[in-house]
Order: C-alpha cells, then sequence, then structure tokens
C-alpha cells in the first residue's frame, strides 16, 4: 500500500531489545526463519551473570544476561516456563523479591507486593509456598546459601503475615524446608532453621493439624545438643541452637493434645539427655551459653508437666545420672533436682520422691557412693519440699530409708556390697552412707505435722531390734553386732526426729507405747545406746529449746538466759509426770549406776534433769527432782557399787551442777544459800567434785580411793529444812523416806542379750520351779483327734444355743404378762443381791494394824443427796 512502510518481521521469541534503544514506530526487527527457536540451556545449567564477551557491545550483552535470568526461573519445557509474561502471577511475584545481588537482601517493595497478594488470594498460601521452597531448594543446591536466606525470610514473613485459619497451607513447604536446612552439612544453615523454627513455634494455631509430625525436628535438635565441632564457637552456636530448638517443639506441642505427645519416653529419652549434658560440660558461662539456655529450657518443660508426665519426665534423669556415674559429692545430681523440684508443680512432688526411693530400691547393690548420692539428693529434695507434701505413703518413705540402714550395716559388716561376695566395701564409705541416710531421714521429718511426727517416732521405735525378744531383726551373718549396730543408727534416726519435734504437752510427745520401749534401752550395757536414749528424751521434753544453754555441765549457769516457764503446768503435764514419773526418775538413777558411763553420759543426765526442772517447775516435781539427786549422791558415796573414781566424780559433780538449777527455779533462797555453800567449799578444797574439773576432757581426779568430807556435800536435813515454811513445805515429808528404786521386770528383760536369757528369767519369776526340778511343757500336744472332737462339741453347743433360743422365743408367745414380769422380777432381785455383794466388797476398808475393825460405812449407793446436789 503507497504510503507505508514495509513490516519486518518480529524479534526472535524471547529476546528483547537492549535498554535505551528504540525502534520507529511500524519497524519491528527481523525474526528468525520459521521453525528455527533460540537453542536453550540443558536443565541445571545457567550462564553467569556477568559474561565477559569483549568482542559483544553493551546492548547484546543486557540481552544475553535477561535470556540467563529466563532460563535461571524455566520450571518445564512449556510456553509458560518459558516465556515470563504467561507464568503464573504468584510466581513472578516470589521472582521479583530476589535482587539480583543476594547481598542487598529481601526486595521489601516486592514482598509487600506478593503478602497482599497472599492475603487476598489465601487458596494461593500452597502453590507461593512450594514454589518458594522449589527456589530454596534449587538454590540450596547450587550453594547460593544468600539466595536461601532470603527465601526463608520470605516463608517466614508469609507465616507470621498470614492469618491462623490458613496457615496449615504454608506450614507442611515450610516444615519441608527446614528439614532441607537440617539434613545440610553447613553450621550456619542449621542456626538459620532453628531460628525460623521458633518463630513458628512462637505462633498460636487456632485451627488443630492432625497429621502433622516433629519426631525427626526432637531427633535432629538433640543430635546438634550432642555437636563435638572442632571449633569451640561453632559449637557452642550449634549446642545452644539445639536447645532453642528442643524449647520450639515443646512449646508448640506441650499444650495441643491433637499434636504428637512429647511426654511419650521415645521422646523425653532423646529431649532430657540432650539438655543434662550441656547442663553438665558448662557450669560456669555467660547469659546465651548452653548451660543458661539448657537451664531455661529444663525449667520451661518441668513447667508444664502435668501429673501424669513427671514419672517420665524424672526416669531420664535417673538413667543419664546412672550412665555417667554423676551420683557422687553434692555436685551435678543435686542440682539438677534443684531444677526440678523448684520447676514443677508443687503438689507433684511427691512423685519426684517416689521415683528417687524406688531408685535407690533397684540400687541397694550399687557401689555405696552411688547409693550415698541417691540419699543425699533425696535429702535436698525433702529441704526443698517442705512447703509441698510428703504424699500419702509417708511411712514407706522412712521403711525404705530404714532399708537401706539396715542393708548397710550388713554390708559393713560382711565387707561385701553384694550376696555374691564378689564386689569389696569399706567400712568408711558404708558409714558415709549411714550418716547421710540418717540426715534424710531428720529433713524428710521436718516437713510432717506434728501428729505425723509422733507416728514416724513410733514406727522407728517399732523397727529398732531388741536381743532376746526380737532376734530376728539382726541378720545371721552379722550375730549380735549387727543388731547393736542397727540399734545405734535406729536411735541416731529417733533423735534427729525428735530434735525438731515440737509439742504442747508431754502426753503426745511421749505415750506410753513410745516411752516405755525407749527407757527400757537406757539400761542396755551399750553407753553409745544409753547416751542416745538421754539426748532423745532431753530433746523431746525440752519445748522452749534451753538445751543449748543447759548442754554443758557446770555450777555458773545463768538462769536468766533461759526462757522459763511462766504459768503454771498444765493439766496434760501434770497427768504426764503422775503416770510416768517415778519409772523416769527410775531409769536415770540405774542409769548412774553402769560403770561404763562416761563424761557424756554425765552431761546429757544434767540436761535431762535440768530441762525436767525448766518445763515442768512445779513444788512437786522440783522436790521430786532434789529427792533424785540427794539419791544419786548417797549412790556415790555408797561402796556396794562397783563405781570407778571416775564414776563417783562424775555423780557428784552431776548433783552439783543439777542443784545448782535447781535452786534458781522458785525454791526459798535458803536452799540456793546452802547450795552455794557446799560449791565454795568444793572450790577451796575438792575441785575434782565439780562439773569443770571432774566432766572435762582432761580430768583431775584424785589418787587412791575416793574419801569426801561431810562439808563437801548436800545434807538432806539442810534441804529438808531450808523447804519449810514455803509453798514446798507439803512435799517435805518426802525428804523422810530415802530414794530407793526398785528393778522391775521389764527392766530385767531389757537388759538380756539373747533367747536363753529371757527362757532364765522366766524360770526365775515362776516361784514353783527349783532350779533342780525340770520344767513340764505349759500346753499339751495338740493331736488330730482333739480337733475333731473340738468340732463335734461345737457342733453339739450349738444345737444347745439354739433349742434355747426357741424356747424362750416360745415362752413369750404363749405365757401371760404376769409369769413374764415374775420372771424378770426375780432375775433383777438376783441382780441386786449379786451388786451389794460387790459394792460391799469394794468399800471395805483395810484391817487395821492394832486389830480393832473401823466403823463401818454408808455404802456410796445407799446415801441420801439432797435434791439439788449438782453431779
Amino acid at each position: 500500500m503507497p504510503g507505508t512502510l514495509p513490516r519486518f518481521p518480529s524479534m526472535p521469541r524471547g529476546m528483547t531489545l537492549p535498554r535505551g534503544i528504540t525502534l520507529p514506530r511500524g519497524i519491528t526487527p527481523p525474526s528468525l526463519p520459521r521453525g528455527i527457536t533460540v537453542p536453550s540451556l540443558p536443565r541445571g545449567i545457567s550462564l553467569p551473570r556477568v559474561v565477559a564477551m569483549p568482542t559483544v557491545s553493551q546492548a547484546p550483552r543486557r540481552l544475553l544476561q535477561d535470556c540467563c535470568s529466563v532460563l535461571d526461573h524455566q520450571t518445564a519445557g512449556g510456553l509458560c516456563g518459558c516465556c515470563w509474561a504467561l507464568r503464573p502471577r504468584y510466581k513472578r511475584l516470589v521472582d521479583n523479591i530476589f535482587p539480583e545481588d543476594p547481598e542487598d537482601g529481601l526486595v521489601k517493595a516486592n514482598m509487600e507486593k506478593l503478602t497482599f497478594f497472599a492475603l487476598s488470594a489465601p487458596e494461593k498460601l500452597d502453590r507461593i509456598a512450594a514454589y518458594l521452597s522449589e527456589r530454596l531448594t534449587r538454590e540450596l543446591n547450587r550453594h547460593r546459601y544468600g539466595y536461601v536466606c532470603i527465601a526463608m525470610e520470605a516463608l517466614e514473613q508469609l507465616l507470621l503475615a498470614c492469618h491462623c485459619q490458613s496457615i496449615n497451607l504454608l506450614v507442611e513447604s515450610f516444615l519441608s524446608t527446614l528439614r532441607l536446612l537440617l539434613e545440610a552439612d553447613k553450621p550456619h544453615l542449621h542456626v538459620l532453621a532453628t531460628n525460623s523454627f521458633v518463630k513458628f513455634a512462637n505462633i498460636e494455631e487456632d485451627t488443630p493439624s492432625y497429621h502433622r509430625s516433629y519426631d525427626f525436628f526432637v531427633s535432629r535438635f538433640s543430635e546438634m545438643c550432642h555437636s563435638e565441632h572442632e571449633d569451640p564457637e561453632t559449637q557452642s552456636k550449634i549446642r545452644v541452637s539445639g536447645i532453642r530448638g528442643l524449647q520450639g517443639v515443646v512449646r508448640k506441642t506441650v499444650d495441643d493434645e491433637l499434636q504428637v505427645n512429647i511426654w511419650e519416653p521415645r521422646h523425653m529419652e532423646q529431649i532430657v539427655p540432650a539438655l543434662l549434658l550441656n547442663l553438665e560440660q558448662h557450669p560456669n558461662s555467660s547469659s546465651w551459653s548452653p548451660a543458661e539456655q539448657t537451664e531455661v529450657c529444663f525449667r520451661e518443660l518441668l513447667g508444664r508437666a502435668a501429673y501424669g508426665h513427671i514419672n517420665n519426665a524424672v526416669k531420664p534423669v535417673l538413667m543419664h545420672l546412672d550412665s555417667h556415674n554423676l551420683w557422687e559429692g553434692r555436685g551435678f545430681a543435686v542440682r539438677c533436682f534443684q531444677i526440678i523440684m523448684f520447676s514443677i508443680q508443687s503438689q507433684h512432688s511427691h512423685l519426684v520422691v517416689q521415683q528417687l526411693l524406688g531408685h535407690l530400691d533397684a540400687n541397694s547393690r550399687s557401689p555405696p557412693w552411688v547409693r550415698a548420692g541417691i540419699v543425699e539428693v533425696l535429702s535436698e529434695v525433702a529441704v526443698i519440699e517442705a512447703t509441698g507434701s510428703v504424699g500419702p505413703t509417708v511411712l514407706e518413705v522412712f521403711n525404705t530409708l530404714l532399708r537401706q540402714l539396715r542393708q548397710s550395716v550388713h554390708y559393713q559388716l560382711t565387707g561385701y556390697y553384694d550376696n555374691a561376695g564378689k564386689h569389696k566395701t569399706s567400712a568408711s564409705q558404708e558409714r558415709t552412707l549411714q550418716d547421710a541416710v540418717i540426715k534424710t531421714i531428720g529433713s524428710f521429718a521436718n516437713t510432717l505435722p506434728v501428729y505425723q511426727r509422733s507416728e514416724v517416732m513410733l514406727f522407728i521405735m517399732g523397727k529398732i531390734p531388741v536381743p532376746g525378744i526380737y532376734p530376728a531383726l539382726g541378720s545371721p551373718n552379722t550375730g549380735f553386732e549387727g543388731s547393736r549396730m542397727i540399734q545405734v543408727m535406729l536411735l541416731k534416726s529417733l533423735l534427729q526426729v525428735s530434735e525438731r519435734y515440737e509439742s504442747t504437752n508431754l502426753l503426745t510427745a511421749l505415750p506410753s507405747s513410745f516411752l516405755e520401749p525407749l527407757l527400757s534401752f537406757t539400761l542396755m550395757e551399750d553407753p553409745e545406746i544409753r547416751l542416745l536414749v538421754l539426748s532423745i528424751l532431753a530433746s523431746l521434753i525440752d519445748r522452749r529449746h534451753n538445751s543449748r544453754w543447759l548442754a554443758s555441765a557446770s555450777v555458773t549457769v545463768d538462769v536468766s538466759a533461759l526462757e522459763l516457764k511462766e504459768d503454771t503446768c498444765s493439766k496434760q503435764d501434770n497427768m504426764f509426770m503422775r503416770k510416768h514419773a517415778q519409772r523416769l526418775y527410775r531409769h536415770v538413777y540405774l542409769t548412774c549406776k553402769e560403770e561404763t558411763s562416761g563424761q557424756s553420759h554425765y552431761q546429757a543426765l544434767f540436761t535431762l534433769l535440768a530441762v525436767l526442772g525448766v518445763e515442768l517447775s512445779s513444788e512437786e516435781v522440783l522436790v521430786d527432782l532434789i529427792r533424785l539427786v540427794l539419791a544419786l549422791q548417797d549412790l556415790a558415796l555408797s561402796n556396794q557399787e562397783y563405781l570407778s573414781v571416775l564414776n563417783r566424780c562424775g555423780l557428784h559433780a552431776l548433783c552439783a551442777a543439777t542443784l545448782c538449777v535447781l535452786s534458781k527455779l522458785g525454791p526459798p533462797l535458803a536452799l540456793q544459800q546452802h547450795v552455794a555453800q557446799v560449791v565454795e567449799s568444793r572450790q577451796k578444797r575438792a575441785p575434782h567434785l565439780l562439773p569443770e574439773h571432774a566432766l572435762c576432757d582432761k580430768p583431775r581426779l584424785p589418787a587412791g580411793d575416793l574419801n569426801v568430807d561431810e562439808e563437801f556435800l548436800f545434807i538432806q536435813s539442810t534441804v529438808s529444812e531450808s523447804l519449810n515454811g514455803s509453798s514446798y513445805g507439803a512435799h517435805c515429808d518426802l525428804f523422810n523416806t530415802p530414794y530407793t528404786p526398785q528393778l522391775s521386770d521389764e527392766d530385767r528383760l531389757s537388759r538380756r542379750k539373747s533367747v536363753g536369757d529371757v527362757a532364765s528369767l522366766q524360770m526365775d519369776m515362776d516361784p514353783h520351779s527349783t532350779p533342780h526340778t525340770p520344767q513340764k511343757p505349759q500346753t499339751e500336744q495338740i493331736t488330730f483327734e482333739m480337733l475333731k472332737n473340738t468340732i463335734e462339741d461345737r457342733g453339739g453347743v450349738e444345737e444347745e444355743e439354739r433349742r434355747k433360743r426357741l424356747q424362750l422365743v416360745e415362752k413369750f408367745q404363749t405365757a401371760s404378762f404376769e409369769e413374764i414380769a415374775a420372771n424378770c422380777g426375780s432375775r433383777a432381785s438376783l441382780l441386786h443381791s449379786k451388786l451389794e455383794q460387790v459394792f460391799d466388797l469394794i468399800i471395805r476398808p483395810p484391817p487395821s494394824p492394832s486389830g480393832q475393825s473401823p466403823p463401818r460405812s454408808t455404802p456410796l449407793h445407799q446415801m441420801k443427796f439432797p435434791d439439788l446436789c449438782v453431779y
């Protein structure tokens, strides 16, 4: 057509003109012949961004760069894969966020466009995430780690920007991408993946996901916590990343019941050892160290544990400590359980205690340092648990600890801590274990209320073997020495419980079921046992903690420093003294007669007597104590007792120190002056009779026999006269009768050591038996015929009772009212006559020494009381 320019063929497909070059309107560059296209590079191979082609001008160079860009984004051999304008919009938006130079970072303007598109069309989220994951995989394979970081940043921003309802469309591609990064061998990629996972874990999801799994992440993060990289700084970074990753897994799964159960043993056995390894190897470090991050993660994990998850969380801790031999000392094991006890809920504390007790039983044949370490941890746990509860099985805790004591004594005496006799142990190691167990018993007892402490003391008392009475409690391999050692250990445990026992009255602190067996041990020949019993008695009676001021016998005790009782004795304390005072005094007296008593025994006796006087400062109790002290002085002067000079001087010193305290607790001043006069005389001419010289480490005793002049003694008549004319005078008549305690049967029995001694005691108590008369069996032999006859006789008796019941029923059904009334009246008169006889026997006075019968008094049931008498 005239007037128009010729039309040139178009440019080859996929090629554009260089920037800055334009053609006139209507003129297009030539195109390639039909069937000929620009060849494409093989998949996975791309041209470099900058091609050094000196013969090519700047415009064609730009053209080649654009071609390379198109080929880089090619996904399939189709039209849409090669033509930029025909690619899906979401792919173009994704491609636009990547800059030409990865150091420039994410293109924020294009990222905003992509985010807006994703929010506008949430159904495309899964495609966007899949394409981003594909781009990241391609860049990862080409080792373009800058673009990998850009792709991860884009995924994170999409995750944070999307609503909770549509986040599941992104998560699967996101997690698969993290798996790729974590499987790579580059530490910085591990850190990158961990940071992204932590951000994802902090997102709260409203819609549950039923098919999501975190098993790979638990395993991989736990493996990162065990990193042994040659560079210490890199190793620390990898471990911190692993710990933070585990923390993210816990946050993501622990509160969602539809997610994977992170508390299963297979997961806890990976997570807990990984945390403990870092907690152990880096004890002192900065706030961003593996140890610090581990403690934060461990506390968060335990703080989220419910009642049913505690055992699964604690068991791997025990296994880790066993496999790495970490029970020894007060180090890592104690620290671990301190973190556990402070992190879990207080009402779940007893579950940790039960786990430790069960582990202690399971290691009963382990080396002593292992058992001692577990017991030490138990002791620390008990202190922390003071605000919680020991749990429903209180006595089971103490039963397990007492069983460990008994086993330790057996191992100490045999020299082996297994029954096969292959593994040796030493006495010092077993004693360390025993001390730890006794301390732990006291720690647990301090967490209990008062009424449960009383039950625990009764329980321990019931476990103490008494030779001759409970011979089976001693091991057959250890014999009497084993029983003695068990007695000592259990009494030490009892002392630990009693030292912090606080009670309002002595009736509850020292019931008969506890006091009687305890006092029987004061007569044992073992001096250590007697000393322990005296200490237990003093600690239970001392409710105002005055023992610290009265621990050492002295004639210069400052009574003003004591916490004295201001009011009178309570009713319960008076009842206790009326019921048990004489028994208590008798055992104190008999303890002083023991030749094996030493200075510590006299110090303990002084503490016990002084505490009794301070706690029960009534006139009757003080007079009884003064009377007992004077009896002890007579015992020291007696020639019938085989006491050494040290024992006699100790008794005199005990009397002086006790009277110095008692005389300042309320008696008249005359008694205090008499005591001060005697003490002054002793200080001048007989200092060996005072506690400062007789009960010291190196006592100065006189040579030869001990002779005590009257001026150095406390005179009974002077003491009685000093008390007359005061409120104590009503009890001074007791001084006229010397104190002579009688040895009861149970006291004799407590000194026996074997079954043969018990049998001999029974023979002594039988009045009809003589040494030459053989004993006849007290019971006849039981045979089958006797049992048969008994059963047959019982059948006849039952038949007779049934016949009588039928007769009685028939009589009440057929007899008249008058007959029934007459029968009941006769029975009532018979009962009345029997009661008359009983009352007559009860109120009959004892026969008079003069032979004259006293006047008969009116029976109580026959007295006439006024109508207004109040019963």
